[in-house]
């Protein structure tokens, strides 16, 4: 397993990382991913540790809090070999205090994701969303005290948009508070959206990509192709709705491509989307999911090679779509590249 620096943080992340989102899964979204219990969640934590595997990214939202009671538990004995990621903001209940970024609000939250998954401190901490209500130096000054409190080691955020994360990083630097650090961002070959200004920003910033859904909210899994229905144990029946949409002729020119490459290198469909991802800028680490250790071990095959550069550029081809505005400049700028060096 290779290991990056995450973003321009000191911290040393794999290039695989494991979601465990699929840890105690209810309800129609994450009961559809799946629902391990502590011991199959053990298994397949020792499988990620003997593949190198030892970043874990769960949020408290996930199955209402037992995505991490079940991961607390698989790694309960192990913690220092393991980085713990989990996420926080979006609404754990109805009540006023139940959801955003307050300073009430992320002293507890921070403190129940402790007590759930038996540790007293988490690794990275990510805002799983923005929160508009709240004003960003109440939020950087609360990271501030529980990073020097020792509950949190680094901070970052989750489908943040550009100008959200930037106006962040200002006003850290201003008034010294931690920096995020990782941007947790959807991000595949039929969703590219991420390239046309977080990742620029990323480059400069130093921010570091945390890839989630990386073969595209199930499209990309190998079993989808041009002319056939939909299959019929698929889980995308019921989740298709949750995700970002895709154009039907746009999916199958990017899975015709990567059935193309998969011929060509004995890999699956599956694992040539995760190591086209792997050779992108900015990303520090792509988060695949599991809901058995054969799926997991398909996953863990993405590593280990990589594909040619000519094999990059057909798979960039059939994926590749034109920034809408406020994004099209960006398009338009790859003809000056003298003065705006392309971060693609």
């Amino acid at each position: 397993m290779d290991y990056r620096h995450l973003g321009a943080s000191g911290l040393k992340v794999p290039v695989l990382s494991f979601g465990a989102g699929t840890f105690g899964g209810s309800g129609p979204l994450f009961g559809a991913w799946g629902n391990s219990d502590a011991k199959e969640a053990r298994r397949l934590v020792d499988i990620c540790l003997e593949a190198g595997v030892n970043l874990f990214d769960t949020a408290d939202v996930y199955s209402n809090g037992a995505s991490e009671e079940v991961l607390g538990a698989a790694v309960k004995g192990r913690r220092d070999a393991v980085l713990i990621s989990t996420k926080t903001s979006l609404p754990m209940g109805d009540g006023p205090a139940d959801y955003g970024s307050s300073r009430s609000r992320l002293i507890r939250a921070v403190e129940d994701a402790l007590r759930r998954l038996g540790t007293d401190y988490i690794d990275l901490l990510q805002l799983h969303a923005f929160d508009a209500a709240t004003p960003i130096e109440e939020v950087l000054s609360t990271l501030d005290e529980l990073v020097r409190a020792g509950k949190l080691r680094y901070v970052g955020v989750s489908n943040f948009s550009g100008w959200q994360v930037m106006k962040s990083l200002g006003l850290a630097d201003r008034r010294g508070y931690p920096r995020y650090v990782a941007h947790q961002v959807y991000y595949s070959l039929v969703g590219r959206d991420y390239e046309w200004e977080l990742m620029p920003l990323g480059l400069d910033q130093g921010v570091g990509a945390l890839v989630w859904s990386p073969l595209g909210w199930g499209r990309l899994t190998g079993k989808i192709r041009r002319g056939q229905p939909l299959p019929e144990k698929s889980r995308l029946h019921d989740t298709a709705s949750f995700g970002p949409p895709v154009e039907d002729e746009h999916l199958y020119r990017v899975v015709d491509a990567l059935e193309a490459v998969a011929g060509e290198t004995g890999k699956t469909v599956p694992q040539i989307a995760i190591n086209w991802l792997l050779q992108r800028p900015t990303v520090s680490s792509v988060i695949i999911g599991a809901r058995n250790e054969e799926q997991l071990r398909q996953n863990l095959g993405a590593v280990g090679w990589t594909l040619t550069s000519e094999q990059m550029k057909r798979l960039d081809a059939a994926s590749e779509v034109t920034a809408p505005y406020p994004y099209f400049p960006y398009w338009r700028q790859e003809g000056f590249a003298r003065l705006n060096p392309p971060a693609v």
